[in-house]
């Protein structure tokens, strides 16, 4: 988890539109395994630990559905302490009677996807140990192969009591429309370095040379217009800063690309070439 610490610059927390709060509530609850941190009529905070908040999910006063092609969210991703945990997971999806997107080995991952009831997309992993990654030139190897389920639930011990308090937000996929325009404002603006290509159409970046913090992808949005404000989707995300020499370099940096700056309470905020809202925190 020391990718999830800093120096390194990841993601700290999701926030994401739905249609209906309580219904998100209650699959973000019973079925992922969220607590309630703080709640209010349009808003709630999800943790793990009691303490942090991982995701938070809003109710427009207007709501309307995304149209099939928009920039946005491709996935967030919970990243789980173990692959036990993982195995708990899997076992409690399976008497849940939980429908499955995806399951998958990354070499460097083992991952499960789905969907909440708004069609957001949701990863839950865990990593393979760091010393089993393969690099090459500073590629770290990914594949995309069907996950051994058998041999994860081997693992479990049964002992599903929702989210682990050590989960964290591994990563975060969205969907752009020009993965060029990304590639400059991820890397030349916010600092991310390229640790794996898949021709034109996705990147992964990530600092501290972690399999991803970020990935990116034109799969499904290629030249696509920007989520509407009160569709379902991606409201903003959130990545913690090491500190203020970093955070003024990184402003320098976004204005010197003609990306926006706009200082708030506890950082400032920038919006990537999509039209995706990052939250920058200090310490």
């Amino acid at each position: 988890m020391h990718f999830h610490e800093k120096p390194n610059t990841y993601v700290t927390n999701v926030e994401i539109k739905v249609s209906d709060l309580q219904r998100s509530l209650t699959f973000y609850q019973e079925i992922i395994g969220f607590n309630v941190l703080h709640q209010d009529s349009h808003k709630a905070m999800l943790t793990a630990d009691g303490e942090t908040a991982l995701l938070t999910i809003v109710q427009p006063k207007t709501v309307e559905d995304k149209l099939s092609m928009t920039t946005g969210l491709y996935h967030f991703a919970l990243l789980l302490p173990s692959r036990r945990d993982l195995a708990n997971v899997i076992s409690h999806f399976q008497e849940k009677g939980v429908y499955l997107g995806g399951a998958s080995d990354h070499a460097v991952s083992e991952a499960l996807y789905l969907n909440d009831p708004d069609h957001n997309g949701i990863e839950i992993y865990a990593d393979r140990p760091e010393s089993e990654w393969a690099w090459h030139n500073n590629q770290v190897h990914m594949v995309t192969e069907p996950l051994n389920i058998r041999s994860i639930l081997e693992e479990g011990d049964g002992n599903w009591l929702g989210l682990p308090a050590g989960t964290v937000m591994g990563h975060i996929h969205l969907s752009v429309s020009n993965l060029a325009e990304a590639e400059q404002f991820y890397t030349k603006g916010l600092g991310y370095d390229i640790v794996t290509r898949y021709g034109s159409q996705a990147l992964f970046i990530s600092t501290g040379r972690y399999h991803h913090h970020i990935g990116l992808n034109t799969w499904h949005s290629e030249n696509a217009p920007r989520l509407g404000k009160n569709q379902v989707g991606l409201k903003t995300f959130s990545l913690r800063l090491d500190n203020e020499e970093q955070a003024a370099t990184m402003k320098n940096n976004l204005r010197g690309i003609g990306a926006p700056v706009t200082e708030i309470i506890g950082g400032f905020q920038t919006e990537d070439p999509a039209g995706g809202n990052v939250v920058l925190l200090k310490f």
